[in-house]
């Protein structure tokens, strides 16, 4: 059996890699990318959490519902960045914010 602790500091190390991803980059595919690396983080948690319970399973639930979410999130992103792209000829969010004015 894995200690929990293992799992948190996991997800803690996925969570913090998919923030410095959304502070750092500029690249609007990127920023989709670690905004699914910080759901994924909650992810491990919610099954980790259920797991360890013996019999409960509502983080199980949880994680599924934060997956159909995340599915979803990736399916709009990726619709907006196309458009983006199509108007800005550019992802880059820095340049789309100087080109809207």
């Amino acid at each position: 059996m894995i200690p929990i602790e293992l799992y948190f500091n996991l997800s803690a190390f996925l969570f913090a890699v998919g923030l410095g991803i959304v502070i750092t980059r500029k690249n609007a595919i990127f920023v989709l990318m670690g905004i699914e690396l910080m759901l994924n983080a909650a992810n491990i948690n919610f099954v980790a959490v259920s797991q360890s319970e013996s019999g409960l399973l509502e983080g199980q639930f949880f994680a599924l519902f934060v997956i159909v979410i995340a599915a979803a999130e990736a399916a709009v992103g990726l619709a907006i960045v196309l458009k983006v792209y199509s108007y800005f000829k550019t992802i880059d969010l820095d340049r789309v914010n100087e080109l809207k004015g």
